[in-house]
């Protein structure tokens, strides 16, 4: 039996679409105007937020989403009327009055939960209650534009290059802010209301926008996701806290990039690919200067990190000759046992039940940190006035070898091998009709994601000062596989985003205690039901998954053609 949500007939939207309008726009601007009213007599709770007219914490949320829904609303009528030929004002402003109620809703419960009940709240948070009912019902009601397609659409370079650099900005922003918070309420009534504010402008075509935006200022893109990522440790005032997070981040935004090649361009199983990265750990941990390390041998780290990267690569090459014949289930299985069998090896290694390379469950602590061209990753240092402390020295490390990744993942993904590994993934038996070598293809791509994790386990090793086998379960496979699934499948910022999340989110959620991983899952069922092709999907993904959809059909279609246009002229 399918749950189907109650929607308002089209007779009645059209009977009270006057209505709807002047109740979207009012209760925008109430939502802004709270913003400037006290929300709560006790000023220790969610940041203070006693004080009119110095917005704090959900007063600056209820601004944010009332700023956005005026914009859509006077694009829908208004002096921006213009631009609701392009965007979906309508449909912005109904997932906006959702989100805006949620958001305040949780807001005026902590205040609630905290204080000791409802007489604790102020005029402020009434105030922003009332603006999101009015935002809900009149969203409702407001009648939907013939749209313009983006794909014909020519606008200003320089507005779009400004929009691009204002976004990477907003975004760096918003990272600094979301790590900097210590209340549990705060961070997750941000989640709440930067998600309902993306799902709004989603609604109302501003990625999609974007994304032609973007198709047409790749390298302005890339430029400025670069500069965001390089100027966080400068956001984060020396912050070893925040950038152990961020580092974290990074290896397993790196692993899961080599993931991606064989889940999303191959189409390939694989749940055990942790000890990819735990084979390139082990290798750096043994070679390193600690006083466990088990190989006298000390190379320069470089040579380390190409060892490490080809041991993992050998390892892929020996799991993939013997089972990538067979697939689905079976492959899974067979990988899944692969993990569980390089965890239990280092397990064994410990001289007794085997050679002494690992020293077995101890592992090997004390890794000493990285010293390259003299200089020392573990002191900290002074650049511009700005201390950046252990981690950070990491972070610009591990961005260099990221970028590295993705260099690497987008040219395989647009050269032949790229086009032979969707092949296979789309129908591998039409595939190899069609001339092309599966095994040898699927092997090359174990071997290559092997490669990638081997080069960040290498790096992880002295971040971490220890490599033990209790790191390389596989629970850790599961949630690198979530990343590639929850961002996106074969998209490069799809795995960033998700990454980011599974990381962040289990680190940030921990006054949850023994309940986070429910609620963490919770939110990956949700996810998975809402938008089953990833946050950040490519175009043919989306299709897979929506193969009804006749406009998107013919969105794809023109994107094409606008595309090979773009490279034409190139």
């Amino acid at each position: 039996m399918n749950f189907v949500i109650p929607t308002i007939p089209d007779a009645t939207r059209a009977q009270h679409a006057s209505k709807g309008w002047p109740l979207a726009l009012a209760g925008s601007v109430l939502l802004l105007v709270s913003g400037l009213l006290s929300w709560s007599y006790d000023p220790s709770i969610l940041g203070d937020i006693s004080i009119a007219f110095w917005p704090a914490t959900f007063q600056l949320f209820a601004m944010i989403l009332g700023v956005i829904g005026i914009v859509l609303a006077l694009m829908h009528q208004g002096p921006l009327s213009k631009l609701g030929n392009w965007f979906d004002a309508a449909l912005g402003l109904r997932a906006l009055g959702t989100a805006s109620l949620l958001v305040i809703l949780f807001g005026l419960f902590a205040i609630s939960y905290q204080a000791g009940g409802l007489i604790n709240i102020n005029p402020g948070g009434w105030v922003a209650l009332l603006g999101a009912i009015l935002l809900l019902v009149g969203g409702r009601f407001v009648p939907q534009r013939t749209l313009h397609s983006f794909a014909k659409a020519k606008a200003n370079s320089t507005l779009e290059i400004v929009v691009i650099v204002v976004l990477m900005a907003l975004v760096l922003f918003g990272l600094a802010y979301v790590l900097g918070q210590d209340d549990p309420w705060v961070f997750v009534g941000f989640l709440i209301m930067a998600g309902g504010a993306a799902m709004a402008l989603a609604r109302a075509g501003f990625f999609t926008w974007l994304s032609h935006i973007s198709q047409r200022h790749r390298h302005v893109l890339t430029l400025a996701a670069f500069a965001v990522a390089f100027l966080f440790p400068f956001t984060q005032d020396g912050s070893d806290a925040n950038m152990s997070i961020a580092t974290q981040v990074l290896i397993f935004a790196a692993t899961a990039i080599g993931l991606n090649i064989v889940v999303g361009l191959a189409g390939l199983l694989d749940l055990g690919y942790i000890a990819f990265l735990g084979s390139g750990a082990y290798v750096a941990a043994m070679m390193s200067n600690a006083a466990s390390a088990t190989i006298g041998w000390k190379p320069p780290f470089v040579v380390v990190m190409l060892i490490g990267a080809c041991v993992a690569a050998t390892l892929g090459l020996i799991i993939g000759s013997p089972t990538l014949r067979v697939s689905g289930d079976y492959l899974a299985i067979v990988t899944l046992a692969f993990g569980e069998i390089f965890r239990l090896s280092m397990f064994n290694l410990d001289g007794n039940n085997g050679p002494d390379l690992t020293n077995g469950p101890n592992g090997i602590p004390g890794i000493p940190d990285l010293n390259l061209f003299g200089f020392d990753f573990g002191k900290p240092h002074e650049i511009a006035g700005f201390t950046l402390g252990r981690f950070s020295n990491y972070y610009f490390v591990l961005l260099l070898l990221i970028g590295f990744i993705i260099l690497v993942f987008t040219r395989l993904n647009n050269s032949r091998i790229g086009r032979g590994w969707v092949a296979i993934r789309e129908d591998e038996r039409a595939a190899e009709a069609m001339g092309v070598n599966t095994f040898a293809l699927k092997l090359l791509g174990f071997a290559v994601g092997a490669f990638l994790a081997g080069l960040a386990g290498t790096i992880k090793a002295h971040q971490d000062t220890a490599s033990s086998p209790d790191q390389y379960i596989f629970l850790e496979s599961a949630f690198l596989l979530s990343a590639v699934v929850l961002g996106g499948m074969g998209t490069v910022a799809g795995v960033l985003v998700g990454a980011t999340i599974l990381k962040l989110l289990p680190e940030k959620l921990r006054f949850f205690s023994e309940y986070r991983l429910l609620l963490f899952g919770l939110l990956l069922v949700v996810m998975m039901r809402v938008r089953p092709e990833g946050l950040i999907a490519s175009k043919r993904r989306q299709l897979e998954f929506h193969e009804d959809d006749e406009a998107l059909a013919s969105e794809i279609q023109q994107d094409h053609l606008v595309e090979k246009a773009a490279e034409a002229a190139r």
